[in-house]
């Protein structure tokens, strides 16, 4: 006698939440419980295509989430054993007659050239201040395993004094990226990756495929993508996101809300056709775009509404001829290994070892 099959998720059981469904890991329903975060998230906004609306959602967005960055306990009991990082600034021209800082972390007392991590943070590209607690520590755990991690400070496209639509982002992250190369010596390390989560990845992926199209991209030794936000594609019609990116209605209201997340990549790209611009919005990348491309990695988290865009992207990179893996990580939520590191702290330690390997085997 057999039992009839259940989709997973909202796919088939709609009145699941992120504290409900069987799928998610113990200790993540403890967190987010605590947070307040396991119910659904049904507040979104109305219209998804209206800047002033954008602008309005992002500033709110800005507060709730990286508010939740600046509570939120980033300890463990092994960090007292852990050893020291030096920490300094540079500043470099932008593009535009801006100026981009560079957060740079090294290994203290380590000698000789180190591979190099440019960690681009998340943020939808549109939110969020470069320096926090989340992003520090993340870069600060990257280098202790042995490498040079540098944070760009790009510009959000939402600020609270200007709106900086693509590509404002993206030109400052190849501005600080065709830097770091030309002066890599001076930085200390032989050859570096590009890395970054949900909004970073997209300015990873853009990055790699801008550097390909204009002939540089053999400065990039390698690019890893944790949970992609690359398809723009979040108030696309049931039966596409069915087609398509089907945990986009598997996890739906899982941490983030669809209409939010549509709101706030309409304001990064409003421009004629610039939601399905390979640049802004890489899971429309074209085989050309990425034949050429150094290795990638692409890690994805179960529960989260963005996984299957990344594994999309995944494909389309090995069809391309380019040498690709991606993994899944099960039972957690979009961004787990960043932000949840005191609580999961052996899903944060999967993810900085698998970056730090990474570095190292594309040298």
């Amino acid at each position: 006698m057999s039992s009839s099959y259940t989709p997973p998720g909202r796919l088939g059981n709609t009145d699941l939440s992120m504290s409900t469904d069987p799928r998610t890991h113990p200790k993540l329903k403890a967190v987010v419980d605590a947070y307040g975060m396991g119910g659904n998230n049904t507040q979104g906004v109305s219209d998804t295509r209206d800047l002033e609306v954008g602008k309005k959602m992002s500033e709110e967005m800005e507060t709730a989430i990286f508010g939740l960055y600046g509570a939120i306990d980033m300890s463990t009991p092994e960090d007292k054993n852990e050893g020291e990082v030096e920490e300094t600034v540079e500043e470099i021209d932008g593009p535009d007659g801006n100026k981009i800082k560079l957060y740079i972390f090294k290994p203290k007392g380590v000698s000789g050239t180190l591979p190099g991590v440019v960690y681009i943070h998340g943020g939808g590209m549109t939110i969020g201040p470069t320096k926090n607690p989340v992003h520090d520590r993340w870069c600060k755990s990257i280098a202790l395993q042995g490498n040079i991690t540098i944070m760009p400070d790009f510009r959000n496209a939402w600020t609270k004094t200007q709106h900086n639509p693509f590509p404002t982002g993206l030109n400052d992250c190849c501005a600080a990226v065709q830097y770091i190369s030309s002066n890599r010596s001076s930085l200390g390390f032989s050859h570096f990756i590009l890395q970054g989560e949900s909004g970073g990845a997209n300015l990873c992926f853009a990055t790699s495929i801008r550097a390909n199209r204009e002939g540089w991209i053999k400065e990039i030794s390698g690019v890893y993508g944790y949970v992609p936000y690359i398809s723009g594609g979040y108030d696309w019609s049931r039966e596409r996101k069915l087609k398509e990116t089907p945990s986009q209605i598997e996890n739906e209201y899982y941490f983030l809300n669809p209409d939010n997340s549509a709101a706030l990549a309409f304001y990064y790209s409003p421009g004629e056709g610039q939601l399905e611009d390979p640049l802004a919005w890489p899971y429309h990348a074209s085989e050309q775009d990425l034949k050429g491309l150094p290795d990638h990695m692409v890690s994805v988290d179960e529960l989260d509404c963005f996984r299957d865009e990344g594994i999309a992207y995944w494909k389309k990179l090995t069809k391309a001829g380019v040498n690709a893996s991606c993994d899944i990580n099960l039972g957690v939520m979009h961004g787990t290994a960043l932000i949840f590191r005191n609580a999961l702290p052996e899903v944060n330690r999967k993810q900085i070892e698998a970056i730090a390997a990474f570095a190292k085997r594309v040298a």
